[in-house]
């Protein structure tokens, strides 16, 4: 089911892709490069499916640093765009170094957490976790991408929940990362953009060429689809590129636009689906590496899905956090596809065996 889910969301995905690029040339290219991403990614899927669970632990390390030094070299020698420094050149290939990390520090979080599981309910193992996170979180925001380090913020809550860390450490963090957020926003470690952006979600019209610009013109597309939408490529908001970025951060105002309630809903059931079995996944494994790796896999899908349809209608802030399997970016596919990989791994692996 996991598996038929995410490929009918691929498939789904590709045909969004050809629709928000408008036709012609530049739609056939983009989707026969997500199409190219989606294939080796099955392979790539498939790879870490096969993983032996004893693998994980012993790379771990190695994974970790790895990261941080992707991460660093995109302070040095990265590629910018839009303002943010976030890539990584390869000959003709670009990739987003920040994509990958999610699911290496799944893996690194977990793998710590397994480390010190008998002291799992102690606040210093708490503690740990957040200086594992720290490093690549501070590089991350450096570049600046605020949205994938909220991500890595769900990720954490994900394991620890699914690590079975207490309530009120969780609650104790909780409340001390909000007051570290009033106090960026007062000493302006938070970007003047980022915060129009925050602000802009509950004044759109203050600003409606500016900031409030991509909630308008969202809102628009996904009301005008209404019960049935206009048609598959007949939506006149994203045909006329009135939403910037609507092939990656905003494809979901296409999918309303064009085939409305009726087919926004459906993909939102492919995903409920989705989170669904992961869930289901990490409920039934009888390891506890395994339980904590479909517990992050599951908290970064569903950060995703949330704040990305939420960011399109309005109710959460822009963030540039991309729709999973269905926005354009290789980076991101490929690393959707890796955490499949993962939750295929454990699910193979859920009972123990025992001699």
């Amino acid at each position: 089911m996991l598996l038929l889910t995410v490929l009918a969301i691929g498939i789904f995905g590709i045909l969004m892709l050809a629709s928000a690029a408008g036709g012609g040339q530049r739609s056939l290219r983009l989707a026969e490069d997500q199409l190219a991403a989606a294939l080796f990614g099955f392979l790539l899927m498939t790879a870490v499916a096969a993983l032996d669970d004893n693998i994980l632990p012993r790379i771990s390390r190695w994974l970790y640093w790895g990261t941080v030094l992707m991460l660093l070299a995109v302070d040095v020698i990265g590629t910018g765009s839009h303002g943010a420094q976030r890539w990584l050149a390869l000959g003709p290939v670009r990739f987003q170094p920040s994509e990958p990390a999610k699911v290496a520090l799944i893996i690194t979080l977990a793998v710590l957490y397994l480390r010190h599981y008998d002291e799992i309910h102690e606040f210093r193992t708490v503690l740990r976790s957040l200086l594992h996170l720290a490093l690549p979180m501070a590089l991350i925001f450096k570049q600046p991408d605020l949205g994938t380090m909220l991500v890595l913020c769900a990720v954490w809550l994900g394991v620890s929940l699914a690590a079975g860390v207490r309530w009120k450490h969780i609650l104790l963090l909780g409340l001390t990362g909000l007051a570290l957020f009033v106090l960026a926003w007062q000493t302006g470690l938070l970007r003047d953009y980022q915060k129009q952006r925050i602000l802009s979600l509950f004044t759109p019209e203050a600003d409606p060429q500016g900031s409030g610009y991509h909630i308008r013109q969202s809102r628009i597309a996904i009301g005008s689809g209404q019960l049935l939408g206009k048609g598959y490529m007949q939506g006149t908001q994203s045909q006329l590129n009135f939403i910037p970025e609507q092939h990656t951060d905003f494809i979901f105002t296409v999918v309303g636009e064009e085939l409305g309630f009726a087919g926004s809903a459906a993909l939102v059931g492919l995903y409920w689906i989705l989170v669904a079995r992961i869930v289901a996944t990490m409920h039934a494994t009888e390891e506890r590496l395994g339980r904590m790796l479909a517990g992050g896999v599951a908290a970064m899908f569903l950060f995703h899905i949330f704040v990305n349809i939420g960011m399109t209608m309005g109710i959460m802030p822009v963030t540039g956090v991309p729709l999973p399997l269905v926005s354009y970016g290789r980076s991101n596919l490929l690393s959707s596809l890796a955490a499949i990989g993962l939750v295929l791994g454990v699910y193979a692996r859920r009972h123990r065996i025992t001699f």
